[in-house]
């Protein structure tokens, strides 16, 4: 193993021999696994792209039809109503545990840029967290956590299958970067977390199908072996938040179900996930632009309904999407007309049988926590709501194109706007970034670029100017758009110019970048 990254104060408190090892072993009896369903991945697009489709799966209706249940809800996951996210830098560590939501989704993944510093302080964040020895000051503020109070338990969302970790190689190849933020935290933190009545808890991202649900399974017997925990301790929470995962929702539980804490909506990354697997496919899968696609649009509404049956069918937590809005100081009125929104939509959510969803920001913790337990009262979840009413077909996930909304240049200007501010960002070290009052990270900025190629391929005519989208079109917008940033305070020409370059990359190249993160963490140092 080879520590590529520079060893900065504090990092040997982290990158310890014993860890180290702990993720060298790992690595070398996984990747070769990742690397196959990797490919496989590919294997399906193919057949996508040749005008395949996708369906439950036969070989696993057995499963379907079965009787089996996940474990019962691990401590500290019994309650699950509000549940805030945010990348693992120190002020946020600090904010998330003393937001009163009831977990943190401490997330080294879409709301985090992978610097090798936030990679490994992130880690010590945690750490210094759980050992109540956190603080941090900026401004003239100071930061610490609340004395004696309940914090939100933490559950830590590593990278996905698909990216890696540089700055570490085992036998001379990059580390898989889940294993590496999996690692690192169930070595240092899996005990810490135990003796706190608690568990090494995680979600799980961007995965495809459930042989890679059983990966991870198989991960986790391993670690909880090497290091002698009891098998069952990990408990892990899956997001369903590309298209195939939908279609074996039931089978990825049941791959992880001595170690499963149920199942996430992850409503951003499925529009982009639907976008990426048929975008061959001309007007058959074209979405509207992303800001009119609700969650009551057909195919979005079977693709909740269906999930919450399937956790409750199996004993498992169902958890809602995220509340995006970022409250402003200095306009009520925006407030107003977003937080009726934000409520409307987490009382559709409690309705629907969910067991509590996510926010962005501390000051949405009330108005979930409001709605949530008006539903919920005492309970701590509605597993008892079955949902046997709910049908869902294949068809009716598959539904895109009775989505209602129209595609217009101001959807198309803000697409490019919110990418090139987002990719400035992340490229800077930053992954959450608010952006128009609203907290947006890697998965908005792949539905704005994924749909702008999208459209130029489908030749859209724009509702509001009758103009066709084109790479020309598009490229004097990008222009337009950044003489318009560039009169803002802070205008960073030299870094926006990179953001702009990537952003053609990924929306205008011929070819379609699987993830716009993996050429953008190649041109990270």
């Amino acid at each position: 193993m080879e520590i590529k990254g520079p060893m900065l104060e504090r990092f040997d408190e982290i990158l310890t021999p014993e860890a180290l090892a702990f993720v060298a072993t790992l690595q070398r009896e996984f990747d070769a696994r990742r690397l196959e369903l990797l490919d496989a991945r590919q294997v399906k697009q193919a057949e996508l792209s040749a005008g395949g489709t996708l369906d439950f799966l036969p070989e696993t209706a057995e499963i379907r039809a079965g009787d089996w249940r996940v474990a019962p809800p691990a401590p500290g996951l019994e309650d699950r109503r509000v549940e805030i996210t945010g990348p693992v830098d120190r002020k946020m560590t600090i904010n998330a545990l003393n937001s009163g939501a009831q977990v943190w989704l401490a997330d080294f993944e879409d709301a985090n840029s992978p610097t090798w510093d936030n990679a490994v302080n992130g880690q010590l964040n945690l750490r210094d967290a759980l050992d109540r020895t956190i603080d941090f000051s900026s401004g003239g503020k100071s930061y610490a956590l609340k004395d004696d109070a309940e914090l939100a338990t933490v559950v830590v969302r590593p990278r996905g299958w698909h990216l890696t970790e540089k700055h570490i190689t085992v036998d001379g190849k990059p580390v898989s970067g889940s294993l590496f933020d999996f690692g690192l935290y169930f070595f240092h933190c899996a005990q810490r977390q135990i003796d706190k009545g608690k568990g090494p808890y995680f979600y799980l991202p961007k995965m495809e199908s459930h042989l890679e649900a059983r990966l991870w399974n198989d991960v986790f017997v391993r670690a909880q072996e090497l290091l002698g925990i009891p098998q069952g301790t990990i408990r892990a929470t899956v997001l369903i938040e590309t298209y195939p995962a939908a279609f074996e929702m039931e089978e990825i539980l049941y791959e992880l179900r001595d170690h499963s804490a149920g199942l996430n909506a992850g409503r951003w990354d499925y529009l982009f996930s639907v976008i990426k697997k048929f975008r061959t496919r001309g007007r058959e899968f074209l979405l509207p632009e992303r800001n009119a696609v609700t969650m009551t649009a057909p195919f979005m509404r079977a693709y909740t309904e269906l999930l919450v049956r399937t956790c409750h069918k199996r004993g498992a937590h169902a958890i809602g999407g995220m509340a995006a809005f970022i409250p402003s100081r200095r306009d009520p009125e925006v407030n107003k007309v977003a937080l009726e929104k934000v409520r409307a939509d987490k009382t559709r959510e409690s309705g629907d049988g969910f067991d509590g969803s996510w926010v962005a920001h501390p000051d949405l913790v009330p108005i979930c926590r409001e709605v949530f337990d008006s539903v919920l009262g005492e309970r701590p979840n509605q597993l008892d709501r079955l949902r046997e009413e709910v049908s869902v077909s294949a068809a009716d996930l598959l539904a895109v194109s009775k989505t209602p909304g129209e595609i217009t240049e101001g959807g198309l200007r803000n697409n490019v706007d919110v990418a090139l501010r987002y990719l400035a960002a992340w490229m800077a070290g930053s992954g959450a970034v608010a952006i128009h009052n609203l907290m947006e990270d890697a998965a908005t900025a792949e539905i704005s670029r994924s749909q702008i190629w999208q459209w130029i391929r489908s030749e859209i005519r724009l509702a509001d100017t009758s103009a066709v989208v084109t790479k020309e079109l598009v490229e004097r917008i990008i222009t337009e758009e950044l003489a318009e940033i560039a009169a803002e305070p802070g205008y960073d020409e030299e870094r926006y110019a990179q953001a702009a370059a990537l952003f053609k990359e990924v929306a205008l190249d011929d070819d379609f970048a699987e993830f716009l993160t993996l050429p953008a963490y190649a041109r990270m140092p």
